[in-house]
C-alpha cells in the first residue's frame, strides 16, 4: 500500500456526499488545490459554487505531490525563453510567483496550519563537468530579476560541481492546506461533497453532472481534475506521466529547508526535508515515465531508497507514493474556457501543479467575473500553436498509436488464470477478448474488460500502485476496475465469467 506523507498528517475532512439534485450557478468537479481555491475565491466574490469530489479533499494528485511551490519551472525558464521568448519566460516568471504569494497571504490570514515557509530552491550537478544547464538557468534567471547565487557545495550532504541558488520560494504540507483552506470557504456561497464522483456531464441548456445519488445543474462548469474528464481535442496535446516519491526518516542529521533539483541523476531529480514533531525527513522524488508503459513498476521505490541511503543516514522509509502528472505539448498549461462552451479547464501543468494549480484558480476567478486576468492570454486553453508544439505532439502520438497495437489478437501477459499470483494482475485473452483479472489476496479473481473507457486502449498492470493503468491517455483503474483518476468517467466493464484455475 502506498500513501504518501502528507495525506498521512494533514486533518481529517468531513464534507457529506451529494445526495439530491441541486441547481447552482458554477460547478467545479475536483477538491485538488485547483478547485478548492477557485472554489474559495469565487464564493469570496458572491458566486453560487457547488464543489463535487470523487474521493476526499486533497485525497488525489494534489496530496501526492511535492509540496514545493516556486516560480521556476521543472522544464527550466531557459527552455521556455528558447521554445517561446523572453517576455513569455519573463510573464511565466511573475505570474508562478504571484500565486505563491497568494498562498502565503491566504495561510497567513486564515492561520492554516500546513508547514507554510519561504526556502531557497537549488539547481546542482553531481557531474565534474561544466553544465549547461546550470549556465543558460543562471542567464535566465537574470533576466527576471530572480536572485540568482552561484555556489560550489550545498548545505545538504551532495557532494557537486556547480550550483545555484534563489530565495524566496516556498514548501508546505500541500493536502494540510487545501483541506484547511476548504473549512474557510464562505459556506453560504459555496457547498462542498466528498466521495460525490461525476459519471456523466450532460449538456443542455444548461450543464447537468450525475453522480451515483444525485444531480448538480450548473451555468457553468470548472474541471479542476488534472486533465479533462471526457473526450477532448485538447488530449492530444497533453502527455500523461508518472514520478515517484519516498519519505525517508532520518536517524540522524537535520539539514537546512529548501528545493533541491538535481540535472544528471535518472532515479532522483530533486530532494527536499520535513519534519514531523521531533521525527526530520528527506523526500526523494523521481523515476520519470510514461504512464502504462513500465515492465516492472516497483523497481522506481528501490532506486530511490538506494539513492537516499546513499547520501544521508536512514532509518526507514516510513512512506511511498507516486503522482501523476500532464505534459503540455508547447511547455505551458492550458487554463481557460474549453472547445465546449461555458466548460472551464486547467491542466497541463507538467510537475508545477501546486504553484499553477493556485494560478489558475486566480485566471478562472477573473474570468468567471467578467474580469481581465493580465496573465490569461498567455495560458489560453484554446490557443493553437503548431510550430511550437509539433515535435512534441508527432513523438507522443505515434507513441500513443503504438499502444493500440496491444489489442492485436494473440498478445496478452498470460495465457490462462492459473499463471496470475496472488496480489497480481494480467491481462488475459478470453474468446478473443482482453480481459483484465486480479486475484486478491485471498485467491479471488476480479475480472473486468481490459479496454481503458475513455478511447478502448488496452490498460496496463501497475505491480507498484496495484492498479490498471492506461498507456494512451493516463486513465487509471483500481485492481477491482474503479477509476482512480484520469479522463475516464467510467469503471472497466465488468466480466462475470470467474473459470476454474
Amino acid at each position: 500500500m502506498t500513501r504518501s506523507i502528507w495525506k498521512s498528517t494533514a486533518p481529517k475532512t468531513n464534507f457529506p456526499a451529494l445526495n439530491g439534485n441541486l441547481e447552482t450557478e458554477i460547478a467545479i468537479i475536483g477538491g485538488g488545490i485547483t478547485g478548492i481555491t477557485a472554489a474559495y475565491l469565487l464564493a469570496r466574490s458572491g458566486k453560487k459554487i457547488v464543489l463535487l469530489e470523487a474521493g476526499t479533499i486533497s485525497g488525489g494528485t494534489t496530496g501526492d505531490s511535492t509540496g514545493n511551490l516556486y516560480a521556476m519551472v521543472d522544464k527550466r525558464l531557459h527552455h521556455i525563453q528558447s521554445k517561446w521568448d523572453k517576455e513569455t519566460a519573463a510573464r511565466v516568471a511573475r505570474s508562478r510567483a504571484q500565486a505563491v504569494n497568494l498562498v502565503e497571504e491566504l495561510v497567513n490570514e486564515h492561520k492554516i496550519d500546513c508547514s507554510f515557509k519561504r526556502v531557497p530552491w537549488y539547481l546542482f550537478s553531481e557531474t565534474d563537468k561544466k553544465d549547461k544547464t546550470i549556465e543558460k538557468e543562471i542567464d535566465a534567471a537574470a533576466n527576471y530579476n530572480l536572485p540568482v547565487e552561484e555556489l560550489h557545495e550545498l548545505p545538504i550532504p551532495v557532494k557537486v560541481s556547480t550550483a545555484i541558488k534563489v530565495e524566496g520560494q516556498a514548501q508546505f504540507n500541500p493536502a494540510a492546506f487545501v483541506r484547511g483552506l476548504a473549512e474557510k470557504i464562505d459556506s453560504t456561497n459555496c457547498q462542498i461533497f466528498e466521495n460525490s464522483e461525476v459519471h456523466h456531464i450532460e449538456k443542455e441548456e444548461e450543464l447537468v453532472l450525475s453522480t451515483s445519488s444525485g444531480t448538480v445543474t450548473a451555468k457553468k462548469v470548472i474541471l479542476a481534475t488534472h486533465t479533462p474528464k471526457g473526450i477532448y481535442g485538447l488530449q492530444t496535446a497533453l502527455y500523461p506521466y508518472r514520478e515517484y516519491a519516498i519519505a525517508a526518516k532520518l536517524r540522524s542529521g537535520n539539514f537546512p529547508d529548501g528545493i533541491y533539483w538535481d540535472t544528471e541523476a535518472d532515479f532522483h531529480t530533486s530532494l527536499r526535508t520535513y519534519s514531523k514533531g521531533n521525527d526530520n525527513y528527506v523526500l526523494v522524488l523521481g523515476g520519470h515515465h510514461k504512464v502504462g508503459q513500465e515492465d516492472d513498476y516497483s523497481r522506481f521505490f528501490g532506486k530511490l531508497e538506494q539513492n537516499a541511503r546513499r547520501y544521508f543516514d536512514v532509518d526507514e522509509i516510513e512512506y511511498k507514493w507516486s503522482a501523476q502528472h500532464y505534459k503540455p505539448a508547447d511547455g505551458l498549461p492550458y487554463i481557460g474556457e474549453s472547445s465546449d462552451e461555458n466548460i472551464y479547464l486547467a491542466t497541463g501543468f507538467s510537475t508545477d501543479g501546486l504553484t499553477y494549480g493556485v494560478l489558475s484558480a486566480m485566471i478562472l476567478n477573473d474570468q468567471l467575473n467578467d474580469r481581465k486576468n493580465e496573465w490569461s492570454d498567455l495560458y489560453k486553453a484554446s490557443r493553437f500553436t503548431p510550430i511550437k508544439s509539433t515535435k512534441n505532439f508527432i513523438r507522443e502520438n505515434l507513441n500513443v498509436a503504438k499502444q493500440y497495437l496491444k489489442d492485436i489478437p494473440g498478445k496478452a501477459d498470460a495465457e490462462s488464470f492459473k499463471e496470475i499470483a496472488a496480489g497480481q494482475g494480467k491481462v488475459v485473452e478470453v474468446d478473443d477478448e482482453k480481459w483484465a483479472v486480479y486475484k486478491d489476496e485471498s485467491g479471488q479473481l476480479h475480472c473486468q474488460s481490459a479496454v481503458c473507457t475513455h478511447m478502448d486502449c488496452i490498460v496496463d498492470w501497475n505491480d507498484a500502485e496495484k492498479s490498471w493503468d492506461c498507456p494512451c491517455h493516463g486513465s487509471r483503474f483500481e485492481a477491482t476496475g474503479q477509476v482512480i483518476e484520469g479522463p475516464a468517467f467510467s469503471p472497466l466493464d465488468k466480466r462475470n465469467m470467474n473459470p476454474k484455475e
